[in-house]
């Protein structure tokens, strides 16, 4: 087994700091991935071990330094950036980390984090329907609505549509205070949380006043036609057979919808089927539907909470075994 040395530079501190990340967070996720010795001195990075891992962490570090980054380069992109490289796809993690939507005038941009998340991007982009399928985490509902409103701000719809089941989670709608708006609130949150990140408080408020962006429950989508708008259907694993149905029907001219949700927490009642398994099953022959499955690997949140998911689907799997 050959054994090498390699050093690589850093631009200053500055640039050193940035990739190597908060306290040496990246650093240390180098460090545990690679059969290699990775260490930093004197603004640069030193890989000493196996030849083949050690230039695989110098062409890996070389894609990183081309990300945008807004102070630390974050860890998530960077474990991202391992596995693609571990997984023999090293030259393409600076193209996948680079693609990006602005979704506002004054250049913000979000960009996905993960292959998966890009290849999601790629389907809003190319397809009118678009369904997403996928554990908390991986960033669906704030990629659909980035990609709406970046939409929306380019001029290709005219509104915003953001459509949720108000569907029970193991507590009562009855018990909760207020008329049925007040009682939907809570259900609608996430959506008004991703706006809001996206767009700012202001922005939204304007937008919502002038009925551009509208904010509902899935049964107030009945009867409706939707023209010249991004509609969104978040938690669709909530919705029943004939309201998935209903919704992909109301889609009008000049319209593109997405349609996410997590099959693993269907919240409907056990005797009643959820309306996202079944037309992710009766549509997948539809050329012009894009069907989109994000896994474990596409969690941007702690890093605790994919080894959450994954323990969770070896225990369901060892369940139905015992079954």
């Amino acid at each position: 087994m050959a054994s090498e040395r390699i050093e690589i530079p850093f631009s200053g501190a500055f640039e050193a700091m940035e990739i190597l990340g908060k306290g040496d967070q990246n650093l240390k996720l180098l460090q545990q991935a690679f059969h290699c010795k990775v260490w930093a001195r004197s603004q640069a990075l030193f890989a000493e071990g196996d030849s083949n891992e050690v230039h695989l962490v110098h062409r890996l570090v070389e894609e990183l330094r081309h990300v945008p980054r807004d102070g630390y380069l974050d860890p998530v992109q960077v474990r991202s950036g391992i596995m693609m490289a571990l997984d023999g796809r090293c030259q393409e993690v600076s193209d996948c980390l680079m693609d990006g939507i602005r979704v506002s005038s004054t250049g913000k941009e979000v960009r996905p984090k993960t292959p998966g998340q890009r290849a999601y991007l790629d389907a809003v982009r190319k397809h009118d329907i678009v369904f997403c399928v996928g554990p908390a985490g991986t960033g669906k509902t704030y990629l659909a609505v980035a990609a709406a409103v970046h939409t929306l701000s380019s001029n290709h719809v005219g509104r915003l549509v953001l459509v949720r089941p108000a569907v029970e989670a193991g507590e009562s709608l009855g018990f909760l205070p207020g008329a049925l708006e007040d009682k939907v609130a809570p259900y609608l949150r996430p959506l008004y949380d991703a706006l809001h990140d996206v767009l700012g408080a202001k922005k939204l408020r304007d937008l919502t006043e002038a009925g551009v962006i509208e904010i509902a429950p899935l049964a107030y989508m009945r009867g409706r036609s939707l023209n010249d708008a991004f509609v969104i259907l978040d938690e669709g694993q909530n919705a029943t057979i004939e309201q998935m149905k209903m919704f992909l029907t109301r889609l009008g001219f000049g319209s593109k919808a997405i349609v996410t949700g997590d099959v693993t927490q269907v919240d409907l009642p056990k005797n009643v089927p959820s309306g996202l398994l079944h037309a992710t099953r009766v549509l997948r022959d539809v050329e012009e539907i894009g069907l989109l499955e994000l896994t474990g690997k596409d969690v941007v949140r702690h890093r605790l909470v994919q080894r959450i998911i994954e323990a969770y689907a070896r225990e369901e799997t060892l369940g139905q075994g015992r079954s």
